[in-house]
């Protein structure tokens, strides 16, 4: 049995919590929640009947945690999951898992030199769409990748924003780029590979917060592909949709639904008798009560935990798509095209003379 506490109480708090204080997961158990506003590690305490705790370092006193899930405001991650880590807990830690690429690499670094594993939660990587759409891939059914585009049209007024003094400033959550958009960013550089560059614009469009509501941007591909990151919290009355296409010289997906949760398209030149059965059996991960992917997510957790298997989503993974991200906001400050990697042009290195 692998046992679970939980750090920080609020709005994410539900779907982590539900799952394993529920017992959805096998091999998961909730042992603990902590959180510096005592009424809100009350009520999930009371809720599935485990201890509250106020401060981290009473909860990571314990001896019957072997992980600590990490749900506090995007900016307070690198400290808390370092604590964590050198108390000797493996950790789960929320979307995005650092603001700042030294803090990543900090997190990285402490877990490692703890012998303790750093998960980063990406679970729309686990909605059954995504899943075919990965197997697609694999097997090359795509041929040249052309173009991939992702589309965040969600709808987060000035109420959603009020909610926590932290939400929408830069020092603890980002804009739409940061907080909504991260796991289909992620998504996009996971189907289409390492990015060369970016150019990006944003504005603030709706709310009043420091960071932006709005934002595009276009990327090119190592691989020659192109991409397109279309992101906005400001459409109203409510939300529409959380998509990935992905349009290659032998086929066409567009995975949609509000959380790239339903195959739109699935068209490829050279069918398959399976991709009818993808159509009717696996076009639709329907939403419950525990999120679209957050089932499957933990479930993977604990089988890496349990077999000592690699992470999916892992400390080099997560950092890999907060450095995207990172050139992203460099572009819309500095108005110019950002490249991700240094390339060698002078260097006489590994070249004949």
């Amino acid at each position: 049995m692998i046992r679970f506490g939980l750090l920080g109480c609020g709005r994410i708090a539900k779907r982590h919590s539900d799952l394993l204080g529920g017992n959805h997961i096998a091999g998961a158990q909730l042992v603990a929640v902590c959180d510096s506003e005592q009424a809100r590690a009350d009520a999930l305490a009371s809720k599935f009947e485990v201890p509250a705790h106020y401060d981290l370092d009473d909860m990571l006193a314990r001896k019957d945690i072997d992980v600590v899930a990490v749900l506090t405001p995007s900016g307070l991650h690198p400290p808390h999951a370092i604590a964590c880590a050198r108390a000797g807990k493996h950790v789960v830690v929320e979307k995005p898992m650092a603001l700042r690429l030294q803090d990543a690499d900090d997190m990285i670094r402490a877990c490692d030199e703890a012998g303790v594993k750093l998960f980063v939660v990406k679970q729309n990587r686990f909605n059954v769409p995504i899943v075919k759409a990965r197997e697609a891939l694999e097997a090359n059914r795509f041929g040249k990748l052309v173009l991939g585009t992702v589309r965040v049209r969600w709808c987060r007024d000035q109420a959603y924003y009020d909610q926590d003094p932290w939400r929408g400033t830069w020092a603890y959550d980002g804009g739409v780029l940061t907080n909504q958009a991260s796991h289909h960013v992620d998504m996009l550089e996971w189907f289409f590979g390492d990015v060369v560059s970016v150019h990006a614009r944003s504005t603030t469009a709706l709310v009043k917060i420091e960071t932006e509501d709005t934002a595009v941007a276009t990327l090119k591909f190592r691989n020659g592909a192109l991409g397109i990151i279309e992101a906005t919290t400001a459409v109203r009355p409510s939300d529409l949709e959380g998509s990935l296409s992905i349009l290659g010289e032998k086929g066409t997906v567009e995975v949609g639904g509000f959380a790239m949760n339903q195959i739109r398209h699935w068209r490829f030149v050279d069918e398959l008798p399976s991709d009818k059965e993808v159509v009717e059996k696996f076009s639709v991960n329907p939403p419950n009560v525990y999120g679209f992917g957050h089932q499957a997510y933990y479930q993977h957790v604990v089988e890496c935990l349990s077999d000592r298997g690699a992470a999916l989503v892992d400390g080099l993974q997560g950092r890999k798509s907060l450095e995207l991200i990172s050139a992203l906001y460099e572009s819309i400050e500095t108005g110019q095209e950002v490249f991700l990697r240094f390339v060698p042009r002078r260097g006489r290195l590994g070249i004949a003379s």
